[in-house]
């Protein structure tokens, strides 16, 4: 268990992985589906998903350069635990009342 709450552990980690999911993206492309996320935290999120093995990175050649992250097999056997944990926080904010007013309950946040 521990194994894998270190893997999506960190502000706006399981958000990114959730965007990920969906397949190859740029930072770009994560930027702005992300746009509270800044693109320095951006960028240290993407390298410890790449340090914990999770995601790869592809960096093409010409100007400017681009970069494409990628889901490695073990970033993406994590679909099932953010599944849950997502489904956990909407029942978790729905027995407790913790719901915003307008009903956002990913600005940035991983308790959900």
């Amino acid at each position: 268990m521990e194994v894998a709450l270190t893997a999506v552990s960190g502000r706006w980690t399981t958000l990114l992985l959730r965007e990920l999911m969906g397949g190859p993206r740029g930072f770009t492309e994560l930027r702005a589906l992300l746009p509270d996320l800044s693109p320095k935290v951006l960028s240290e999120r993407l390298h410890a998903l790449q340090e914990r093995g999770l995601v790869t990175v592809e960096r093409r050649r010409g100007f400017p350069v681009r970069t494409r992250y990628e889901l490695t097999e073990a970033g993406r056997a994590l679909r099932a635990l953010l599944v849950e944990l997502y489904a956990t926080g909407e029942r978790l904010l729905s027995l407790t009342g913790a719901a915003s007013a307008d009903g956002d309950h990913t600005s940035g946040d991983t308790t959900a």
